[in-house]
């Protein structure tokens, strides 16, 4: 390669990087994977697009003679990419599905084959095929191309949308696994049929392709498998182990290539037989997966997409082909998953997602079709028309998944299928949504003084992983939970110490805030406790994802700014009389009734009003809660400044409403924290009631249970 080669391929490069990012963000704002900007950004490089609007750009861009570097750049990223995906294959997935999992993949596997083959043998060959092509392969190429699902981005989608851990998540990766297994198997016997010269040599290579098998479970994964436990008790990965690592892979690839069924085959099943204890298929996916995955595989998608010209379908008789395989593969993967999946014991609406979720074919069907295009097998035209197949297969999943599976039920399905102990209708319930570790504590504090030493409340804890670090965290058995327990470590740590028993809740949530109040909805909660971290950039605590819970939840909604809080004694509570105030003033009364704490209700009126004096102490409380209450009414043209002196008296614990009053008001973005906020000394509870909901009990059951008197369920304004 001369200098100006290597220029050349340097901008390209840069080019295809940054095209596939920019779109990749409206794809993200459209909800779909990655995989589909990708895609996207291939084909608008190409002469459908940038070589339709300007040919003289894309000459220069991509002149014939780089044609090969960039096809070289693309296998080797292919190689490692397989090599992931492999990686990426747990047994452990199948365990208690094999059954389902088993007769459903193989059923979307049989189905669209058939059609597939079908549509070759009595249509396809005759329009788009040449006679120099053998009749067998194109049949058989055509049945494959329409089989495939795309595992990976499969993966991320179920990732994205928090289903990986819900019983239809862990069917539809298994299946998935399955049918990519099944899937190769049979194209490496296609590709072998292709390449041999005659039935014998395919024969050989057939059997050569077993030999290769059995050598890497018999010899390599033993091998692989001490390699996992010397990383694991050692000395850690270290660049000799992946010197190793990268050898072997090379090798393996190099294998299958040699004998006839590609080098994907030897990547993906040295992938596969590494073992996915002890931490090094984890470590190797943290290494190798960002160049793969932004460097080297979008060289692919460009180089899929130059050689996809949608100016071959210049007839309405071209589309109309087009629009018939479309129709054909969602028939074949939606009707052969979703039946299969509805014999098997799952509801019509959890058979048809996993008949939306197969149908999933994205990037593994473009590596399927390139290696077609290669061999000859498929014309640029079906090439093309295979495309667009692919691309609409993967757009429709998520959309026809949202339909069909809503995020509502999706929520319910996780929440609600555990079985839970049966609590009484009145039972106080209490959300704890932990983001960050360090809120972990003073939560677990707080809520051991509103259950009480008789634990009279229902504790859940949630975390939620977004996608990005679900993905990353991917390599522990596709499991979100593993990730969580670093941030729920804290709190669940205190409240053994404190003798409260928590639930914890998490799962992967591209809508935090919507998650979060749909999970309060199913648990019934009482109250949503949120912990609070300093954001990066702005400084108002009511903004961002707590502005957005407290606009969306039903019920009352508390965020703890903790500064050390390690015992509920003494509370205050600011007060004028909104309801914000009012709700605040409930908490408060159960901190009273369950923790015995003292607390001091500071009234604010202006210069010009009169205090309710002593009078409104016994109104407001019952005779036995009276000396755990004190009624402070002070005169001050600002209530935050009188908020603020009162709370330099040593309490443990401000409980204050929302308001302007105060400061405080829920807002979605913000760069002046709150003054309450920075300079009040003891720790903070922030509270906001919604609108139009009732503020405190209303039955003397229910305030018994709240622990507020019947007097005290009654509006301010009734007994002032």
């Amino acid at each position: 390669m001369n200098p100006h080669m290597l220029a050349q391929l340097l901008v390209q490069l840069i080019v295809i990087i940054a095209v596939s990012r920019l779109i990749g963000r409206g794809a993200r704002w459209l909800g779909q994977p990655l995989v589909i900007a990708e895609v996207v950004a291939g084909i608008a490089l190409g002469p459908s697009l940038l070589g339709w609007l300007a040919p003289g750009a894309m000459h220069w861009l991509f002149p014939p003679e780089s044609m090969p570097f960039l096809k070289m750049l693309a296998e080797v990223g292919l190689v490692l990419f397989m090599f992931l995906i492999g990686l990426e294959l747990d047994p452990k997935l199948l365990k208690g599905r094999g059954h389902a999992s088993v007769a459903i993949s193989h059923s979307s596997i049989v189905v669209p084959f058939a059609l597939g083959a079908a549509a070759g043998a009595l249509w396809l060959y005759k329009s788009l095929s040449s006679p120099d092509v053998p009749f067998s392969s194109f049949v058989l190429f055509m049945g494959v191309s329409m089989s495939i699902t795309a595992f990976p981005v499969l993966a991320r989608i179920l990732t994205e949308r928090g289903l990986m851990q819900s019983k239809l998540g862990a069917i539809a990766i298994a299946c998935a696994a399955v049918d990519d297994v099944t899937a190769w198997c049979i194209l490496a016997f296609v590709v072998s049929l292709v390449r041999a010269s005659d039935l014998a040599h395919a024969g050989l290579t057939t059997l050569f392709a077993l030999l290769y098998i059995a050598f890497m479970l018999l010899l390599v994964k033993p091998f692989l498998a001490r390699l996992g436990a010397r990383v694991a008790n050692r000395e850690g990965l270290t660049q000799n182990v992946v010197a190793i690592t990268l050898v072997l892979l090379l090798g393996s690839a190099w294998t299958t290539e040699y004998i006839g069924i590609h080098s994907l085959f030897g990547a993906f099943m040295f992938g596969a037989v590494i073992p996915k204890e002890g931490g090094l298929a984890v470590a190797l996916a943290e290494k190798l997966e960002d160049v793969a995955v932004v460097l080297l595989l979008p060289v692919f998608f460009a180089f899929s997409g130059l050689r996809t010209q949608l100016g071959l379908l210049a007839t309405p008789e071209a589309w109309l082909t087009c629009g018939v395989i479309i129709v054909l593969a969602c028939l074949g993967k939606f009707g052969g998953s979703a039946v299969a999946a509805r014999l098997t014991g799952l509801r019509w609406r959890e058979a048809g997602a996993i008949g939306i979720l197969m149908n999933t074919r994205g990037l593994m069907e473009l590596i399927v079709l390139n290696l077609g295009l290669d061999l000859g097998v498929i014309s640029p035209t079906l090439f093309t028309m295979m495309v667009i197949m692919a691309l609409v297969t993967t757009f429709m999943t998520t959309p026809f998944l949202r339909l069909l599976y809503s995020p509502e039920e999706q929520a319910r399905d996780q929440l609600l299928g555990a079985p839970e102990p049966a609590l009484p209708p009145s039972a106080y319930t209490v959300l704890l949504c932990v983001s960050h570790g360090q809120a972990g504590p003073g939560m677990a504090v707080l809520s051991r003084a509103l259950s009480g030493e008789r634990n009279e409340a229902n504790l859940y804890a949630l975390h939620l992983l977004s996608p990005e670090r679900s993905l990353k965290a991917r390599g522990e058995s596709l499991d979100p939970t593993a990730a969580s327990s670093g941030a729920l470590a804290p709190l669940v740590g205190r409240a053994e110490k404190l003798g409260l028993s928590v639930r914890t809740l998490s799962f992967v949530s591209s809508e935090p805030a919507r998650d979060i109040c749909r999970t309060a909805q199913a648990k019934r909660a009482d109250l949503v406790l949120l912990g609070w971290h300093k954001p990066l950039f702005s400084q108002t605590v009511l903004g961002g994802t707590v502005h957005e819970v407290m606009q969306e939840a039903g019920g009352t909604v508390a965020v703890l700014v903790d500064r050390g809080l390690s015992q509920v004694r003494r509370v205050l509570v600011p007060f004028v009389g909104s309801r914000h105030d009012r709700a605040a003033l409930g908490l408060a009364r159960r901190l009273v009734k369950q923790a015995g704490a003292e607390v001091t209700v500071l009234h604010v009126t202006s210069p010009e009003g009169s205090g309710a004096g002593r009078a409104q102490v016994e109104e407001l409380f019952p005779a036995d809660e009276g000396a755990s209450v004190k009624l402070k009414v002070v005169r001050h043209a600002s209530p935050e400044e009188a908020a603020l002196e009162e709370a330099k008296a040593g309490y443990d614990l401000v409980v204050v409403g929302l308001g302007t009053e105060w400061g405080l008001e829920d807002r979605l973005f913000g760069v002046q924290r709150e003054r309450i906020v920075r300079d009040a000394p003891a720790s903070l509870l922030l509270v906001r009631h919604p609108e139009g909901a009732t503020v405190l009990a209303q039955t003397p059951e229910q305030a018994r249970t709240q622990g507020v008197t019947p007097e005290a369920a009654q509006p301010l304004s009734a007994r002032s």
